[in-house]
């Protein structure tokens, strides 16, 4: 394996109670991140890192995997993306091998496309870094942006 999408989906939203597995237009929200992780065809595996049972099934019937379940340390309200995605990455490495490359792609990101994971890759592909993010122009909250210089 190289290639790996992560999507991070854990069970406790307090804001919007079940957010991941709640329907919008038509399927659990969750399923729109994991088909255009699909249809990009930018992975070699996708899966869903989890600390809730029902969040695991709804991913799995969707066609993604969820080979382990997300330690409780790593599931609160504090905890951060980077590590739950190297946790992620540290698990499969210790236990399917090397993890090449890792993109996370969040589970209420519903208007992700499989074009933008595309060029997502290719740019970084074509270029030296080792790391890359989405960004967008938007008014507020100031606390969320960042400034490109």
């Amino acid at each position: 394996m190289t290639r790996v999408a992560i999507i991070p989906a854990r069970g406790g939203s307090k804001r919007i109670p079940r957010k991941n597995i709640k329907t919008f237009c038509g399927k659990p929200m969750i399923a729109w991140s994991i088909a255009a992780a699909k249809v990009s065809g930018c992975f070699d595996k996708i899966i869903v890192s989890t600390d809730d049972l029902e969040i695991a099934e709804t991913a799995r019937h969707w066609g993604a995997e969820t080979p382990f379940m997300r330690p409780a340390a790593l599931s609160d309200d504090y905890t951060g993306t980077i590590p739950v995605i190297r946790h992620a990455v540290q698990w499969l490495q210790a236990h399917e091998g090397p993890v090449d490359y890792a993109c996370c792609i969040y589970a209420t990101a519903p208007f992700v496309a499989a074009e933008d994971l595309q060029r997502g890759w290719q740019l970084l592909n074509s270029t030296a870094q080792d790391y890359a993010f989405s960004v967008t122009s938007y008014a507020f909250p100031i606390q969320r942006a960042i400034h490109i210089t």
